[in-house]
């Protein structure tokens, strides 16, 4: 299997591409949404609410603020995470921006 040949690619295709890979599993979706609901930092509910194990809470957790979309705070022995809204907003604008640009097909296309 081949690289992916990512500087062929500009700086917003690429990112848009990581966003995405980040966001295409389902337990991250219900993550956000969980948090987007709530309003307020999570601190531990995730297992209950989510019904995965803690592990893979925890991974998901990390791939999610690695992108930037949530960020976590410690208090005590456990981590807090909420949206990151600043980062929500900007990813919004340039899937708002991406989704706009691209014209769709009249019925006939295809």
């Amino acid at each position: 299997m081949g690289l992916t040949k990512t500087e062929n690619f500009t700086a917003e295709q690429n990112s848009i591409s990581t966003v995405s890979k980040v966001l295409g599993h389902p337990a991250r979706i219900a993550i956000l949404q969980y948090l987007a609901q709530q309003q307020s930092c999570i601190c531990g509910d995730l297992v209950d609410e989510i019904g995965l194990a803690q592990p893979t809470i925890s991974q998901h957790l990390k791939e999610l603020k690695r992108i930037g979309i949530i960020k976590g705070t410690i208090e005590g022995t456990s981590v807090c995470y909420c949206i990151d809204i600043t980062k929500w907003n900007q990813l919004k604008n340039t899937f708002n921006t991406f989704f706009g640009s691209i014209d769709a097909c009249n019925e006939e296309c295809c």
